[in-house]
């Protein structure tokens, strides 16, 4: 039987690039035959996360978002990251048998490092820990987009350092699950560039009426009237509308684009296309967070039962591992 495992950094507001990059892949693998393991990363966000009220913020707005869209939890093992403590000391464990090298290697670091984000021992040794989220509940696939897949490489080759360390089959080899949609890879921002929290060009997916209408009109676009022809490729509203809307209505936005002339449709129309698209997809899912918020107790219990069922896979693999290193 397959396992899918996967997890979602606790950093803010959930927006298009979330909702296309993960959460609605993860929602639509539950209905694939399997047991299913998806949490909330609170830890990793340490690395940068100063603020206690906003970390505690961030990850219930992350844990009503999964629910209010449809992630269920008789259907998936859903939980906090730090409510099972057993990932940090397989954390550890695996840092003992990975070389510097592995952890020098890590694109997300170096990055990061790139982008200015000063360094810290957490940061570098991420990947120990993602692996560890990975590794401690034994799973056959791990959902990814390409530019996570280096992290599921990292930890088959932690996987397979302990294992032959110790001479012991602790952890199974997870393999990567890329499925999203070229045109999900990278899901652009309202300047162009990938679209990022850090960036602050974001459009959060619950984000309704006038404020909608003030985030979509930041997308960028340029002084070119609307019966000038123009070439979709060219139009950055196009990245937006093309993950709603089926292949024969963007084909008829492309065509009037291209012809331009009397009936080109200038970007005040695509922008309230845009609109009415992202009003739609998310209204139910606006309705059941307001309902979820109302009711914070159900919001912890769910969490508690999803930690304790995630508890039972991580102890097993803990103690595995515990045992073949001589430390049980």
């Amino acid at each position: 039987m397959n396992t899918y495992l996967s997890g979602i950094q606790s950093s803010g507001l959930l927006h298009l690039g979330n909702w296309f990059g993960a959460m609605r892949p993860h929602i639509e693998l539950q209905e694939r035959e399997g047991e299913h393991f998806y949490f909330i990363a609170d830890y990793h966000a340490l690395t940068t996360s100063r603020d206690p009220e906003a970390l505690r913020d961030n990850v219930r707005e992350a844990v009503v978002a999964y629910l209010a869209m449809g992630l269920d939890p008789e259907r998936a093992v859903f939980w906090r990251q730090s409510d099972v403590p057993e990932v940090t000391e397989l954390s550890w464990m695996l840092s003992c048998v990975t070389g510097m090298g592995l952890f020098e290697r890590a694109h997300s670091y170096k990055d990061k490092i790139a982008k200015g984000v000063k360094p810290n021992v957490g940061l570098f040794t991420y990947p120990a820990l993602m692996a560890a989220d990975i590794l401690a509940f034994d799973p056959t696939h791990v959902p990814v987009g390409a530019d996570q897949k280096q992290h599921v490489e990292m930890t088959q080759d932690m996987a397979a350092s302990f294992n032959a360390a110790f001479n012991a089959e602790v952890f199974r080899r997870p393999e990567p699950l890329i499925e999203a949609q070229d045109k999900l890879a990278k899901v652009v921002g309202t300047d162009g560039q990938k679209m990022s929290k850090s960036y602050g060009n974001t459009i959060w997916i619950f984000e309704t009426g006038k404020k909608l209408k003030k985030a979509v009109n930041t997308i960028t676009t340029d002084s070119r009237p609307p019966e000038e022809p123009k070439e979709p490729e060219s139009v950055l509203l196009f990245r937006f509308l093309e993950l709603f809307l089926e292949a024969e209505e963007l084909s008829e936005w492309e065509e009037r684009v291209r012809q331009g002339g009397a009936d080109g449709p200038g970007y005040g129309h695509l922008k309230v296309r845009l609109i009415e698209l992202i009003e739609e997809t998310f209204r139910a899912g606006r309705e059941r967070r307001e309902e979820l918020l109302a009711d914070p107790g159900e919001i912890d219990r769910l969490l508690a039962l999803g930690a304790d069922r995630a508890r039972e896979r991580a102890v097993a693999v803990r103690d595995r591992a515990l045992e073949a290193c001589g430390l049980r």
